[in-house]
């Protein structure tokens, strides 16, 4: 298994439950999956360089995680379905 890293965008002007739920449904499938969740780092709200969507806020969350490739293409599929995710990228942390 590799280490991997995802920092994603949510929609700033979601509750604060929707986000916690997002974050939880991230979490569940790389458990889900047989991976391990190692960190989860929100950064919080920040400005976003242009507007997406029409937004001009963010809420910032960096996750740490070990899985498999599959787990990457699953997190892939299920945020680029999630309306509230306005930009994600997971990358091989080092």
């Amino acid at each position: 298994m590799k280490t991997y890293e995802m920092i994603y965008v949510l929609d700033a002007s979601l509750a604060d439950e929707a986000k916690e739920a997002l974050a939880k449904k991230f979490e569940d499938i790389v458990t889900s999956k047989g991976g391990k969740v190692l960190t989860v780092d929100k950064w919080g709200v920040k400005k976003l360089a242009y507007p997406i969507n029409y937004k001009t806020d963010g809420d910032y969350t960096v996750m740490t995680f070990e899985a498999d490739g599959a787990v990457v293409k699953e997190i892939e599929r299920v945020s680029d379905l999630t309306a509230e995710v306005l930009r994600r990228m997971i990358t091989v942390k080092a």
